[in-house]
């Protein structure tokens, strides 16, 4: 405990400006000690003993939309460079979407609703794996990735990408979908809710998805040393969190032009394409993952669960 409160008493004032930075006049945090003492730090110090400076930890974060990944793994950026002085670069799967061109040729050859990022499917799964390949060698030099501007629904400009030019110590993947196992053919026949319903009647969409997890996102996924599950209560939970997500991003950008932010309906439809894979993961993750974090309706962190692996 004694080590815990240290820590904490180090990495406070930064962990408290980043929050600061997130929160709007209608959404603030809470209990901002709390999460950060009791159960961010633990999980730094579960990494930290992974770490063995040789080669990149791969640390897999996962949690539906709204969980608060982002908040989440900054802060254990924050924590893991502060306190244990460790190299650690933090990236989304969302910025490996293909660009809004190839999602349209998608769409055009495949399925129309590939047009819609998210899925299993809309990243680029080559960019990926060769991004964790190039990592690895001994005699690395430097990478550039790509940044995904939701606000424009279209990758930034090259020239605002992640350049990463020292090798980590730790990499954070995170992403709604990081980990997520493909379903029996069987589970894809019955309609989720009314887009599935409506607009994949043949099931030629579900079952590319779920064809792209069995096969390029194994791959992928195994690649991750370990994982963290962000596990909420329930699909309501993420929709009202994800309604407040959306509020922030309109709040931040409103004065920009060539927005793509999304109205009421658009989202709800929007989260529709992500029930399938969210709701299987609520019973896959527990047992994939090497630590659970449970949030409430109130997304406030409950409980966290270390798995013996």
């Amino acid at each position: 405990m004694q080590q815990i409160s240290l820590c904490f008493d180090k990495v406070k004032k930064d962990c408290f400006k980043f929050l600061k930075s997130q929160e709007t006049k209608a959404d603030k945090f809470i209990n901002k000690e709390k999460m950060i003492k009791f159960f961010l730090i633990p999980i730094c110090f579960w990494i930290n003993k992974k770490v063995d400076k040789k080669q990149p930890y791969f640390f897999g974060l996962a949690g539906g939309q709204g969980t608060g990944k982002t908040t989440i793994s900054s802060l254990i950026k924050i924590i893991l460079t502060k306190y244990f002085d460790l190299k650690v670069f933090r990236i989304s799967i969302d910025d490996f979407y293909k660009t809004r061109k190839e999602r349209i040729n998608l769409s055009k050859r495949i399925h129309p609703m590939l047009l819609t990022r998210g899925v299993p499917g809309t990243h680029d799964i080559n960019m990926m794996l060769s991004f964790f390949k190039k990592i690895k060698i001994n005699n690395f030099k430097s990478i550039s990735l790509p940044k995904f501007n939701k606000a424009i629904d279209d990758r930034f400009n090259k020239r605002y990408w992640y350049k990463l030019k020292n090798k980590p110590d730790v990499i954070i993947f995170e992403g709604w979908c990081v980990g997520a196992k493909a379903q029996n053919n069987k589970d894809l026949k019955n309609s989720l809710n009314s887009i599935e319903k409506t607009y994949d009647k043949n099931i030629k969409w579900r079952k590319y998805v779920n064809n792209q997890l069995k096969t390029k996102y194994k791959l992928l996924f195994r690649q991750l040393d370990g994982l963290l599950f962000l596990k909420p209560k329930n699909f309501n939970s993420l929709k009202n969190w994800r309604i407040k997500q959306e509020r922030k991003l309109w709040e931040k950008n409103k004065n920009k032009k060539n927005l793509k932010i999304m109205n009421m309906d658009d989202l709800l439809n929007f989260m529709q394409t992500y029930q399938r894979i969210t709701q299987q993961m609520f019973k896959d993750g527990p047992k994939i993952s090497s630590i659970m974090m449970k949030l409430n309706s109130r997304q406030q962190i409950t409980n966290i669960i270390f798995k013996k692996r």
